[in-house]
């Protein structure tokens, strides 16, 4: 897999995504645990993901999410865009994330 093919399956960064009705999630302070009650299976996430998955809910899009963790955590924006952009994707296969189609652009 090249990095091209790599890049191509990650989320667009005006992606809007969101959790789904049936997935819950709760923070503690080393880790965020996510559960896809349809499937009964979890998925944790260290609390930098954890972080992340915060802002994604504040702001409901990739760009502004990475923007929001660029600035708290102090690094630079296109490295968080490119690990969150992952983070998305992982939760997206395992059905904790969802494309938010009724987003308007």
């Amino acid at each position: 897999m090249t990095r091209d093919t790599i890049r191509s399956a990650l989320p667009p960064l005006s992606a809007r995504l969101r959790v789904p009705q049936h997935v819950v999630y709760r923070s503690f302070p080393s880790e965020t645990v996510m559960l896809n009650l349809q499937t009964g299976r979890y998925h944790g996430l260290n609390a930098t993901a954890g972080s992340m998955l915060e802002a994604l809910e504040q702001t409901g899009n990739l760009r502004a999410a990475a923007r929001a963790v660029a600035e708290r955590h102090g690094q630079p924006q296109d490295l968080v865009e490119r690990d969150l952009g992952s983070l998305c994707e992982a939760l997206l296969e395992r059905e904790l994330l969802e494309l938010d189609d009724d987003a308007t652009p």
